[in-house]
């Protein structure tokens, strides 16, 4: 992680570095990311990388925590917005991430341009340590469990393990074919559909997944 020479960094000083290293690892893979293009671009001598980062892993992984914080509170907005409904939260969040130009989400396109670069990446390793759960954990406390079968952690974890799956798979399909972006989100709401089925009891399964786009 960061030193605290370079937490105390002017806010621009800052910033610049910051935008020149995401530019480096959103333009070549990490093994091909160099120390010496970052503070070029950032306008800075080498010697001062050494003040603010151990070395290239370490800065790409404040990097990556820079995500995963983003992720984890974007969750918790759209789990608000959704009222407490995973399903539905799923949703807006696919809405969210696969949003193209001006209104889309920065951090998540650099995640995904990180992850096409580096095809051998583990983001489970890398990103952050069991991802399903350490988001479960985060919106826990919002989420509206009363009409599960069961409300054990354990449980609502492996459902909210397969939702996540389904996104994550509609997300990267939509991405690689955004013209079919309309096919991509139906094929998430089946599958939403499926997961509830499964897991809610027999009394809330008439009530099916709201379409719902994010405002």
């Amino acid at each position: 992680m960061c030193t605290e020479t370079f937490l105390h960094l002017p806010e621009e000083k800052r910033n610049r570095f910051l935008e020149a290293s995401w530019e480096e690892f959103t333009s070549v893979s990490y093994s091909e990311a160099s120390i010496n293009q970052i503070v070029r671009r950032a306008g800075v001598p080498r010697g001062s990388f050494y003040q603010y980062f151990t070395d290239k892993q370490d800065l790409f992984l404040y990097l990556l925590d820079l995500i995963r914080t983003h992720l984890i509170t974007e969750f918790q907005q759209m789990v608000a917005q959704g009222k407490g409904d995973i399903f539905q939260t799923l949703l807006l969040c696919y809405d969210r991430f696969v949003r193209q130009g001006p209104a889309a989400d920065a951090l998540f396109d650099r995640l995904i341009r990180i992850l096409q670069l580096n095809s051998g990446l583990h983001l489970q390793m890398s990103l952050m340590d069991q991802p399903d759960q350490c988001m479960l954990l985060a919106i826990w406390p919002q989420l509206d469990l009363s009409s599960f079968r069961r409300q054990d952690r354990d449980y609502i974890h492996h459902v909210f393990l397969l939702a996540l799956m389904a996104l994550a798979v509609s997300v990267k399909d939509t991405l690689a074919s955004p013209d079919d972006a309309a096919r991509h989100r139906e094929e998430l709401v089946l599958r939403l559909e499926i997961i509830r089925h499964g897991s809610l009891l027999p009394s809330a399964q008439s009530h099916s997944t709201k379409e719902v786009t994010y405002a």
